[in-house]
């Protein structure tokens, strides 16, 4: 989810008391494209630590830095190619964990963002001391929202706030960059039905399987057809893509087929 101009993290580790933790982000050693590349100053507040969600995130996650710089660089091989593309550039990721309903936002603008992640909704991940379903939470909405940090935007259409294309492209894309990635329990969370105007894991599947059956790089061209679509559109950014025989309502009627919500 993505949330305007507000200042809120989405953190993966906790730390002892209120203070806040200064990391720069830097690489993992790990050898791929992304080597190097600065995902932005990671800036850790754990607003709830006397609840029993901040005990568990302590517990779980103990290096913060290396753990929200290596979800940051999966969404950036998601979305990108290497280094030198048109990525928006982050100054900062203020993360905080806080105890308030929900579960997590992004925030923020102008590279300094922002993500909440609730200590509530931690809790409730971790029913019957379960640490792997926790862990597995956590990664996917981190995923999710760490997108929201890096990907593009369509231009040319209104905003976030005021164009439902323009929503349901971004959080269809984060959730598409969870699904890609492990994010989701497979089949299990794919919902059925509904539309990729639905946005989040209707459109997010949807734009999986467009990349498993259409295009192996869709995912990345999607994403960079927001500055070559000019003003953008889904059909417009299809047909820029896979070429212009193709059709998004047609494409979403054949996904539907394929995965067994309609019949032919």
């Amino acid at each position: 989810m993505k949330k305007k101009n507000l200042l809120y993290g989405f953190c993966l580790v906790m730390v002892s008391g209120a203070g806040l933790l200064n990391v720069e982000a830097q690489e993992i050693s790990d050898g791929n494209v992304w080597k190097g590349y600065n995902v932005g100053t990671i800036l850790f507040e754990d607003k709830a630590p006397a609840t029993q969600g901040s005990d568990i995130y302590r517990r779980i996650i103990p290096d913060p830095k290396s753990y929200i710089t290596e979800q940051a660089y999966t969404v950036l091989s998601t979305l990108y190619d290497s280094q030198e593309d048109s990525i928006p550039p982050v100054h900062n990721i203020h993360y905080t964990l806080e105890d308030i309903d929900g579960v997590s936002a992004k925030g923020g603008s102008h590279g300094n963002i922002s993500i909440f992640y609730s200590t509530r909704h931690i809790e409730r991940s971790f029913v019957k001391n379960d640490t792997a379903r926790l862990f597995f939470e956590t990664r996917g909405v981190l995923l999710h929202e760490l997108t929201h940090a890096y990907q593009l935007e369509p231009q040319g259409i209104g905003s976030y706030g005021n164009s439902r294309v323009v929503w349901a492209f971004i959080e269809g894309m984060a959730d598409a960059v969870r699904v890609a990635n492990g994010g989701f329990k497979g089949e299990i969370d794919r919902p059925k039905g509904g539309n990729y105007m639905d946005g989040y894991r209707h459109a997010g599947y949807f734009f999986v399987w467009i990349r498993d059956n259409k295009d192996p790089e869709f995912l990345k061209k999607f994403n960079r057809s927001t500055l070559e679509v000019i003003p953008w559109s889904f059909n417009g950014a299809i047909k820029h893509i896979l070429g212009e025989e193709y059709d998004i309502d047609e494409l979403w009627h054949e996904y539907q087929v394929a995965v067994g919500d309609i019949q032919e």
